[in-house]
């Protein structure tokens, strides 16, 4: 009977975990639902100040099992988000992606970043490693890591632990977990970074490719400045929709206007240094990447708007700066933190077919902790886990990029075809002009925020611009599978001194396609998928960053100049009957700030420095061709 009331007890704490659709925020934080109360019978909440070796103490929640038949592994997460509710209440993440280590009784850790929240100290955005600090003895010099150790070691010494302690952390937390994993606390045996802050100027967040990312930044900003979550300003910009009131509003210095109030840092940041120089090369995570001692699980979304550059390139870091680290990779077919979603199979128009999210979670991440912080289960097998759109399947490698990939021209020709072979012609180039006054929007209807489906958007709404150059094989008559980074080769003139270029490769579907029943069900949605126009990846570049993001150079009008970039990774298949599509253009409006084309100073100018229209010409001759090069796995 013992056992068959035990049995019944997790079952209707696992059933808790099933949340209806109405269940808000509102309702946790006014009084305990269901879920609470169960989990109240089987944890205690404990609220902390923990000193650091420099005297600041920072507010942590230990939640301990009532159960002290056995000691505990420690599941720590470090945020600047808070982590509330304060007092009694149980944090958010015991109701999404905690179940598993909910069932096998873990120590759960939250705690708030120095200086943010109940935490004391002063909160410095992607805090740099301390290059001073001398050890433990050192009081003066500290960082996130050293922040991380300290709380390790009161963690160790007073709850009821089986030494072992692992970390996770998705976005901006991904970045404090990075950093806990360079603490190396001999404790320390497993971290999982995931979609992680990395580097805020070349991929991630604040700037993709040193172009600043409008829309996300301005809402996001005014948020995370001080000590509490502060008020946003979209509400004062988007009255319409964010494309027309974005483009209303002007330049980044009307922008400013509106923000001043409540920012004072990392705003003013981003104005006065518009290249790669020390402060945003100080504050790449990467940094911190060498001779790691824990096992790493580097998690990502191949949709991730936010920070898929920054899982990709954390995972190459770590590679190659700690050889002997025990590493670890997955990407699915997600949004940003989506994998935490149960019962995730598909978003916007894309089906997947199965619920990746419960896979990964436990069948990727769960086995991960178990075995080194319980010491149960086998070690993973495999040291990466794609999931590859198109086929729609799970794939497992032992390292990546895959070995098995040769990289493969594919030019675009001025009869609007993409081909391995080389164009022939002598002269020989296609041209449109950049409007600045009417940018190509991200998405076909913008709405009053930024969708996390934009990044599977239906693209033929572009094809038909003017401002937008398309390129397309035939039909594929055999499947075309795709692992790795893209490169992007363009040869180009303009007629003003800068200019921004963003590539998509897009996947067409057939023009006979149709999901089935199971599928719409899900998606909710009879969207015509005849002919539909998939975004497999898609990335903008400015143009003055060519020669190197601490270098930047203006253009010589009219002068053929290559310009070079990589897309991040890809894990897709292109199946029989589709197309290989390839769009240029050179706005991304308002996920990417407008270009004024001119060179100048993108952060304090006006709209009357802005060169409105120009001639952009992307070169397909002998001596001139431009391409991408594809990672073609081998057959």
């Amino acid at each position: 009977m013992k056992r068959l009331g035990k049995f019944l007890f997790i079952t209707s704490l696992l059933l808790c975990f099933l949340i209806p659709r109405g269940w808000t925020q509102t309702q946790a934080k006014n009084q305990p639902d269901s879920i609470e109360l169960k989990l109240k019978e089987i944890y205690t909440k404990r609220e902390v100040m923990i000193p650091m070796r420099d005297g600041i103490k920072l507010y942590t929640a230990v939640y301990e099992p009532k159960d002290n038949s056995r000691q505990h592994p420690i599941l720590m997460h470090r945020s600047p988000y808070s982590c509330s509710p304060y007092g009694e209440g149980f944090d958010r993440h015991f109701r999404t992606n905690l179940k598993n280590y909910i069932e096998h009784r873990y120590i759960i850790v939250f705690q708030d970043v120095r200086g943010r929240h109940k935490s004391e100290g002063i909160f410095i955005q992607v805090r740099p490693l301390n290059k001073n600090k001398k050890g433990k003895k050192d009081k003066k010099n500290i960082d996130e890591a050293t922040d991380t150790y300290d709380t390790i070691e009161w963690l160790i010494h007073n709850t009821y632990n089986n030494g072992n302690v692992g970390t996770w952390g998705i976005s901006y937390d991904g970045f404090y977990a990075t950093m806990t994993a360079s603490s190396n606390h001999p404790a320390l045996k497993a971290v999982s970074p995931q979609a992680p802050v990395t580097d805020w100027f070349r991929g991630d967040d604040r700037h993709h490719n040193g172009a600043f990312t409008l829309l996300q930044t301005t809402n996001f900003l005014p948020k995370l400045e001080g000590r509490h979550m502060g008020k946003g300003v979209m509400n004062q910009i988007v009255k319409n929709d964010v494309y027309t009131d974005f483009l209303a509003l002007g330049t980044f210095k009307n922008v400013d206007d509106l923000v001043r109030d409540t920012t004072q840092t990392l705003w003013n940041d981003i104005k006065n240094h518009p290249d790669f120089d020390d402060f945003w090369k100080e504050r790449d995570a990467r940094t911190s990447c060498y001779n790691l001692k824990p096992a790493i699980l580097v998690v990502g979304g191949l949709y991730d708007s936010e920070d898929c550059y920054g899982a990709w390139n954390l995972y190459k870091a770590i590679k190659e700066q700690s050889p002997d680290t025990d590493l670890y990779l997955t990407f699915g077919p997600w949004w940003h933190g989506a994998w935490t979603v149960r019962g995730f199979q598909g978003f916007g128009n894309l089906y997947f077919g199965k619920s990746t999210s419960a896979y990964y979670m436990d069948k990727i991440e769960y086995p991960f902790f178990r075995y080194f912080l319980e010491g149960k289960g086998e070690k993973p097998k495999h040291k990466v886990n794609i999931f590859h759109t198109g086929e729609n399947e799970w794939k497992t490698y032992n390292e990546w990029p895959v070995q098995k990939t040769a990289g493969t021209p594919y030019y675009i020709h001025k009869n609007g075809s993409v081909s391995t072979q080389a164009p022939a012609e002598q002269e020989s180039y296609s041209e449109y002009i950049s409007d600045m006054s009417r940018p190509v929007p991200y998405t076909a209807n913008p709405t009053t925020y930024r969708t996390k489906e934009f990044m599977v958007d239906d693209q033929r709404f572009a094809t038909s611009r003017p401002d937008v150059i398309t390129f397309m094989t035939e039909p594929l008559c055999d499947t075309l599978t795709l692992a790795g980074p893209i490169e992007v080769e363009l040869m180009t003139a303009i007629s003003s001194t800068d200019a921004d270029f963003m590539v998509k490769v897009i996947d067409v579907y057939p023009e006979k396609f149709e999901y089935s029943k199971t599928a719409r069900s899900y998606l909710k949605s009879d969207y015509p998928m005849s002919g539909y126009q998939l975004m497999i990846r898609g990335e903008l570049f400015r143009g003055r960053f060519r020669k190197g993001f601490d270098n930047p150079l203006p253009f010589k009008p009219e002068e053929i100049t290559p310009v070079n970039y990589t897309l991040y990774d890809v894990a897709h298949t292109f199946l029989p009957g589709h197309r290989l599509m390839i769009q240029i253009q050179s706005s991304w409006f308002p996920i990417i700030d407008r270009n004024p084309q001119r060179f100048i100073d993108t952060y304090h100018c006006t709209v009357e420095d802005f060169v409105m229209k120009q001639k952009i010409k992307i070169y397909h001759q002998q001596g001139a061709a431009s391409r991408v090069i594809l990672p073609v796995v081998k057959k």
